[in-house]
């Protein structure tokens, strides 16, 4: 009995000990991109911007997470949106100037398929700034879309009765017909944030503000002709931006690149998911925005 005891006892201690070594090789030398790098201790940190910028909180997050990390050596932030709200657009763009004066990390743009207007706006904060040749950017412009259902209101029988506190109280709503006097003072609202996005243009590309004006007429470009215009640094797909942010970085061979803990999504979520923050993001669609449309 004492011999089989102790061969069971043997059996659970090798066992314990093959765990804890498979769990070891596991967090520093597996394929896990999150995993510590034994060569240089340094790694790249990988920030996405995706589809239409409409909540700014979560990059944000995620860059002030890699700017406090001293294993992150520099960041790449991946854009690949239409743009979005004015808001969000310049909270991100200031969050990328932040990491990068209080970390002194290089920060490189790396555009995807489309990088315009608000996605733009986002990569202005970076170090570098590299597109594809066939990346559609650009873009620079502001863009109020506003509906009107009066005529439609007025088929049915439906009609609004509106008590304000001032005369501009109600601009825009969809109850009334858009007056003359609702379409300058709009235009004025456009036109600063407009100013605005010119303005971080002309600073971050160390262009005059006169040499931006002639290319910020909402117009898109490839990034051949955004290259052509200084929009832009270089050429190059992820790849390169990858090799330039080590480089920077001084990391040598294969650079690893960390991304930021996503939430486990459930079949719950999936069926039923957060229906209340979704209906929050329509309800709060922003009226103006930098976002190409197409």
């Amino acid at each position: 009995m004492a011999r089989g005891r102790d061969w069971f006892l043997g059996f659970l201690l090798l066992a314990a000990a093959a765990v804890f070594i498979f769990f070891i090789a596991a967090l520093f030398l597996g394929g896990n991109e999150d995993s510590l790098d034994l060569a240089t201790g340094k790694r790249l940190g990988l920030v996405e911007v995706k589809g239409v910028i409409l909540d700014s909180e979560p990059v944000v997050k995620e860059l002030e997470r890699f700017g406090e990390d001293k294993s992150i050596a520099a960041i790449i932030l991946r854009i690949d949106s239409p743009g979005g709200g004015v808001a969000a657009s310049q909270e991100i763009y200031e969050a990328v100037k932040r990491v990068r004066k209080e970390s002194h990390k290089f920060v490189v743009a790396s555009m995807a398929s489309v990088a315009a207007s608000g996605g733009y706006y986002v990569a202005c904060g970076a170090d570098t700034i590299i597109a594809n040749p066939g990346t559609t950017t650009g873009s620079i412009g502001v863009i109020a879309e506003l509906v009107n259902t009066t005529e439609l209101l007025k088929k049915i029988g439906v009609s609004f009765e509106i008590v304000k506190s001032g005369k501009y109280k109600d601009s825009g709503t969809p109850w009334r017909p858009f007056t003359e006097e609702d379409r300058r003072y709009f235009q004025t609202y456009v036109d600063d944030a407009y100013n605005q996005f010119v303005e971080v243009v002309a600073g971050a590309r160390n262009l005059s503000k006169e040499e931006v004006l002639k290319y910020a007429d909402g117009r898109v470009f490839t990034g051949q002709q955004a290259l052509n215009y200084r929009l832009i640094d270089a050429l190059g797909t992820y790849q390169d931006a990858v090799a330039l942010a080590a480089e920077q970085a001084g990391i040598s061979g294969k650079a690893r690149i960390v991304t930021p803990r996503r939430k486990r999504v459930t079949l719950f979520d999936v069926l039923f998911g957060d229906l209340e923050g979704y209906l929050q993001r329509i309800q709060t669609w922003p009226v103006l925005r930098y976002q190409m449309i197409m």
